[in-house]
């Protein structure tokens, strides 16, 4: 091992650590150490663990979520997804977003993985899975969602993405891994 290389796998050293609750989000502060000396402030959001589904219908028909966004003050083009409750497994969490979100719930589940959206800046792990086989029950939406459903075919997903349309990073990584696992 280089030098260089030992630099990499050394970590940094925290000397000091403040959490704070800002409404939903819990924000930590570390004072750290880095591995040349150097003193730094980092900061970033702990968010709870989550979850991304891409629902196929029995036409190879996406069912697609138009949600309000209000960080973003618009509409956005999503996939069903939402945060794992505590005690609750990353399968069990899907299955209860789906219906609560779309009013399906589905037969068949395909895990895909998960990812880390923005390592540089949060804790948030997003667990991604594709769905078929389904059934509609009810739509059971929280107070603060606005959702209108939309089933639209992979064509048409294939070009919200291409026109930028489509800019939901979890439901972007799901259609990837869909697409370069079934490929």
């Amino acid at each position: 091992m280089s030098d260089q290389d030992e630099v990499y796998v050394k970590m940094w050293k925290i000397t000091r650590s403040n959490k704070q609750m800002v409404d939903r989000f819990e924000v930590t502060v570390d004072q750290v150490v880095l591995p040349n000396g150097e003193e730094k402030t980092f900061s970033y959001l702990d968010f709870s663990k989550g979850v991304c589904i891409l629902p196929i219908t029995k036409n190879y028909e996406v069912v697609c979520i138009r949600q309000y966004r209000h960080a973003l003050k618009n509409w956005q083009w999503e996939l069903p997804a939402g945060m794992i409750e505590s005690g609750s497994s990353p399968i069990e969490a899907a299955k209860n977003e789906l219906e609560e979100e779309t009013g399906y719930v589905a037969e068949h589940w395909l895990e895909l993985g998960s990812f880390f959206p923005s390592p540089g800046s949060t804790t948030e792990e997003i667990h991604l899975f594709a769905a078929a086989g389904l059934t509609p029950t009810e739509q059971k939406l929280e107070s603060s969602e606005q959702i209108e459903l939309h089933t639209i075919s992979m064509q048409e997903l294939k070009d919200l993405v291409v026109k930028g349309d489509f800019k939901h990073g979890a439901g972007l990584a799901a259609i990837l891994r869909y697409k370069f696992m079934t490929d």
